[in-house]
């Protein structure tokens, strides 16, 4: 659950299931993770989280604020995805890091890569190997380490939490890594507006700050992503497009991507750590192994951070670490040279992303107007350097913000999402990255009598199909119960490592129920066929929305109805008028949904060739959807045939009775007919194939746990809080001790009163204070001040007296002119009455006796007593007088 506070968006974990001692899930440390993003006080804000591999970059909109990065409590405008569980302390961010240096074994990083995969996933074993203080156990139930609360980093600290979130996933994100996320945000309690591929995220906010370069010829450029656990290559189209809800647009369009997995800026801090590692075993200052010293190892994790960084501007550095290892320091020359040699396999892999986004997209380099660089990554100037060969410009751009683009581009994708904000629009069309295929198996029958089971496949959603979109699929064969699955398409553009990672490429197993009883139950009707409705939405997370079973009836058109039988039905069927028939729903076409049907008059096998050739069609039908429909065609044209002939006669000719009989019955025959569709709901099992979804009864366990952890760091802050009160208190009243202005109110008794019990508690904080419980430090500190109050008092008092004084006096030579002045006005000018006057003139002298008599009195008081003149009196007074002479 990653905790993100408003002011301190830290990091995020769940609760690995970490260690032998703590059988805390992975799952938890993903929540962790999530669950503490920023809260809010304006509950119409929305934010945008970008979830990189190593740093969160958080964005903010609100009312008054149009978009801008949130910084962390040490004003840092990105915070490490780090959390630290330790006992029961729970810490993010840079306080989780500073503790990864002394214990890595409760310090959890780079949990990303291991987002939704099972045991057995490649990238499972390398995290282990980077990661060796980490003892990761399966999830029995569900095959993985990391139970997916990725989001609970979302959620705190701004008295009222902010809900509404976009937040980025690498575009790479298969299915159920998309669905770990969104688990995680719920577990996290936060309303998901999208999750946004990071790559389109970048895309949006470099085009919505150049709105105005954007016209109707299609301008392409290539965003080259490397950050610190994976790289990206994009191809985005900009143009404006014509809409019929806003006019013309800005439109992007994700055309190409390619990626490498593991090709990032960790991976180089890695070999730049093993190299220390060596240097330092080669100086044979100790006879341990500094690579089996988990401790060593983790500083110098951190030193190869930073020489990265340092090399990427200077030629050579220096690294030096204090007390690596049994308190011998090390230092060693580094020159960018040796780091290059270091990672020259990664290098060389710098080009393959873009050759597979330009792959992706069918396009050249010459066909890209620019390349833009985002991320940390490729700061490093052997990046950079590849890559301008491999792409061949001759520079490369670097106008846009390499490490906040993404959040930019989120938080405007929020904004636009939310009812509470309105921004100019900006079109996206974002692209799947894996193909999706429906696949079943029907018994057919051979000419030679013989049955066999065939094997179909349908193509959903292409590679690189624009979402969110609707599609629909038809069985036309079917008539009783039957069952399809959901599968991932053709991934030969994967490399063997990749489909490794991968992970299983069979999605879902959809079992249907009620098939044949609804064949049953409208066995009068013509049957249109099963429908199976799906949805990719906005996040890329592919939904079946629902199956039904569709029938067609065709119903005579009663006579021409008069204009008040019209009227009466059009009216009816506005407040809910609709079929008669029981538990059958009229259903209108649906707009937004596509479907492919076969090619009418050809039989079953030759669509399927037709099919298995031309996968480009995202919808199609199974059986002989193009039959029927072909009938209907040909029905219409004869109809329009007859018709025709009717009407197009030159003359009259007279008729003999038995024409006018069978012209009787043709016209009979001819009579229009109203066409009735019927849907019958079918009852849907899915079973999931690739990465099973938490149970209802993991996910409240989870919820718990995170809510436990969050209650007790709210208790741990509560507690802090109240302790640094007591001991400022202490300070701070005890240098006032020797300060004239409060000597002065006090007497010798209750100045060693005061000292006495200042200094007693200052002694019990040194002794127990420290490990003592929240509601004792707040009784402690409640004491003292209930027994300094009466001096704070006298003391507060004293200082308030003279601008309240000056300012009460002030008032009353206002007031005395005033009244002056218009008892000078002629009486028959006079426009105030006698008693209005006098009423001004009785309070001004009541002011000014009160005034005088009180500071008299209180002149006569010693400074140690209770003041008689109080700053809320001078301030009501002068108040009251005020508002009389507003009045008149």
């Amino acid at each position: 659950m990653l905790p993100v506070l408003w002011t301190c968006h830290s990091c995020f974990v769940s609760f690995l299931q970490v260690t032998m001692r703590e059988r805390l899930s992975l799952w938890a440390v993903f929540c962790l993770i999530v669950a503490f993003l920023p809260s809010q006080t304006e509950s119409i804000a929305v934010m945008s989280v970008d979830l990189g591999s190593e740093w969160m970059k958080i964005a903010l909109v609100k009312p008054g604020v149009p978009m801008e990065i949130v910084l962390n409590k040490e004003s840092r405008r990105k915070t490490p995805v780090a959390v630290c569980l330790k006992e029961n302390e729970r810490l993010f961010g840079d306080s989780a890091l500073g503790v990864a240096v002394k214990n890595p074994k409760v310090v959890y990083r780079f949990l990303q890569s291991i987002l939704g995969k099972t045991t057995d996933n490649p990238q499972v074993a390398q995290y282990q190997k980077h990661f060796p203080e980490h003892q990761l156990q399966r999830d029995e139930k569900r095959g993985t380490h990391l139970q997916v609360h990725y989001c609970s980093t979302l959620q705190r600290n701004f008295w009222q939490p902010i809900k509404d979130a976009v937040i980025t996933v690498p575009a790479y994100f298969n299915q159920a890594e998309r669905r770990a996320v969104l688990q995680a945000a719920h577990i996290a309690g936060l309303k998901v507006l999208q999750l946004i591929n990071d790559n389109t995220a970048v895309a949006l906010n470099y085009g919505v700050f150049r709105r105005k370069d954007i016209n109707s010829t299609a301008q392409n450029i290539l965003f080259y992503d490397m950050g610190s656990g994976s790289t990206t290559a994009t191809i985005v189209t900009y143009q404006t497009v014509k809409t019929k809800e806003s006019g013309t647009q800005p439109q992007l369009q994700i055309h190409g991507v390619g990626f490498d997995r593991t090709l990032g800026g960790f991976e180089m801090e890695l070999r730049l750590r093993d190299h220390l590692a060596k240097h330092f075993n080669e100086q044979k200052k100790s006879k341990k192994d500094v690579r089996e010293n988990l401790r060593a190892m983790a500083k110098l994790l951190k030193e190869a951070q930073r020489l990265k960084t340092v090399l990427s501007a200077n030629a050579e550095h220096m690294a030096q670490i204090e007390g690596l290892m049994d308190d011998i320091d090390f230092k060693a020359k580094v020159t960018r040279s040796e780091f290059e040699a270091l990672c020259e396999d990664l290098f060389d892999r710098v080009p393959g992303p873009v050759k597979e986004a330009l792959a992706a997209a069918e396009m050249s380099m010459d066909e890209i107007e620019q390349v833009i660089l985002v991320g940390g990554s490729t700061r490093v100037p052997k990046v950079q350097d590849v890559l301008l060969k491999a792409v061949g410009k001759e520079e490369l751009s670097k106008n846009i913000n390499a490490d906040e683009a993404a959040a930019m581009g989120a938080v405007y994708q929020a904004a636009a999402l939310s009812k509470a904000f309105k921004v100019k629009p900006f079109l996206v069309r974002d692209a799947a990255m894996f193909p999706i295929q429906v696949e079943f198996s029907r018994e057919t029958e051979e000419e030679d009598g013989i049955k066999t089971m065939k094997h179909n496949k349908r193509i959903l959603f292409q590679r690189m199909a624009p979402y969110p979109q609707r599609k629909v699929i038809t069985f036309n064969r079917y008539m009783d119960d039957f069952v399809f699955y959901i599968n991932y398409g053709d991934l030969g553009f994967l490399s063997e490592q990749d489909l490794k990672v991968f992970g299983s490429q069979n999605l879902t197993m959809v079992k249907l129920s009620g098939v044949g009883s609804s064949f049953k139950k409208h066995s009068d009707a013509e049957s249109k066929g099963i429908k199976a409705h799906f949805n990719m939405d906005e996040s890329g997370v592919l939904i079946l929305d629902r199956v039904e079973s569709v029938f067609e009836t065709i119903v005579e058109e009663k006579e021409e109805e008069s204009t008040l039988t019209k009227l009466g039905n059009t009216i009816s069927s506005l407040f809910g008028g609709g079929s008669s028939e029981p538990n059958a729903n009229v259903t209108e076409p649906v707009t937004d949904e596509e479907e492919v049907i076969p090619e009418a008059g050809k039989d079953q096998d030759q669509s399927e060739k037709q099919e298995e050739s031309a996968q480009e069609k995202p919808e199609t039908e199974e059986g002989k959807e193009g039959e029927p429909q072909a009938e209907e065609q040909k029905d219409n044209k004869e109809d329009e045939a007859e018709t025709q002939g009717e009407t197009d006669g030159q003359k009259p000719e007279e008729k003999s009775d038995a024409e006018k009989v069978e012209e009787a019955e043709a016209d009979k025959k001819s009579k229009p007919q109203k066409k009735s569709k019927i849907s019958e709901d079918i009852t849907v099992e899915l079973e999931v194939n690739d990465v099973l979804d938490p149970s209802t009864e993991d996910m409240e366990v989870s919820k718990k746990k995170l809510q436990d952890l969050t209650d007790r760091d709210l208790e741990k802050q509560e507690r802090e809080k109240t302790l640094n009160s007591l001991e400022a208190f202490i300070f701070e009243t005890q240098d006032k001790m020797y300060q004239d202005e409060y000597l002065a109110v006090v007497t010798e008794e209750e100045k060693e009163q005061i000292t006495g019990k200042l200094s007693e508690a200052s002694n019990w904080m040194d002794e127990e204070g420290y490990t003592a419980g929240t509601k004792e430090l707040k009784e402690k500190l409640s004491e003292l001040k209930k027994l300094c109050k009466a001096m704070f008092f006298r003391v507060e008092e004293r200082k308030k007296w003279p601008d309240r004084l000056a300012a009460l006096d002030s008032m009353l030579n206002h007031s005395t002119i005033f009244l002056k002045s218009v008892r000078l006005i002629p009486e028959g000018d006079q426009i105030f009455t006698e008693v209005e006057l006098k009423t001004l003139e009785r309070v001004i002298n009541e002011t000014m006796t009160w005034k005088n008599e009180t500071v008299a009195e209180q002149e006569k008081l010693s400074p140690t007593e209770k003041p008689v003149l109080l700053s809320k009196d001078i301030e009501a007074k002068r108040s009251f007088l005020d508002r009389e002479v507003n009045y008149l």
